[in-house]
């Protein structure tokens, strides 16, 4: 997941992973993706330490499942993960790092994010280029948001206001920034509620 010309990114990411709750266990330490736990030896991560960079887990292996947009700081267990989540998720098999996440408070002011209220960016369209932690409170009409372009830097959507519910990550190095459909979000995408965004930073 390296940017062309981004070898900094590679000292700026870390994350150590156990495979049990507050800290216990089997420890390992990863600068770059992982597809699989299992396949990494464990049969999953229960707590972790972001030492740098933003990442992403994952409930599933293979990127799959519901998405935890982790910034840097302990996760002792699966609530401080998942605890305002529809359903709580106390294990996570798959991760990577976020690399467009915002690095300086420069970079994190540049962030643009446009969103519209039907699919391939039609209807009615906002543009975000700091947290909006309600968006009906900002005057977007209605719970749901057909399509997202992100013209820079990293986004977490949230299902409900105050960045509670399911999480979706949005990315201006994935998808050419595009996503023109509410199943391009994630695996776990069902609906377009979307009531909170804000900006990754690492």
């Amino acid at each position: 997941m390296m940017q062309e010309g981004g070898g900094h990114y590679e000292q700026k990411q870390k994350i150590v992973v156990w495979d049990e709750p507050f800290f216990q266990g089997k420890r390992h330490e990863f600068t770059t993706d992982c597809y699989s736990t299992p396949e990494r030896g464990f049969s999953t991560v229960r707590s972790f330490r972001i030492e740098s960079g933003a990442w992403v887990g994952f409930e599933h292996c293979g990127f799959q499942g519901q998405q935890f947009v982790l910034e840097r700081g302990e996760y002792p267990c699966w609530e401080a993960w998942s605890g305002s989540n529809a359903y709580h998720v106390d294990r996570m098999s798959s991760f990577r790092p976020i690399t467009c996440a915002c690095i300086s408070v420069q970079e994190h002011g540049r962030s643009q994010l446009l969103l519209f209220e039907q699919e391939n960016f039609q209807g009615r369209r906002g543009e975000l280029s700091d947290d909006c932690p309600s968006l009906p409170a900002l005057g977007w009409g209605g719970s749901a948001v057909g399509s997202f372009l992100v013209c820079s830097g990293a986004w977490v959507c949230s299902q409900y206001p105050g960045y509670r519910g399911f999480q979706y990550l949005l990315e201006s190095d994935s998808h050419a920034g595009e996503y023109k459909h509410v199943w391009e979000w994630g695996s776990h995408a069902q609906t377009g509620q979307v009531q909170s965004i804000r900006r990754v930073q690492q």
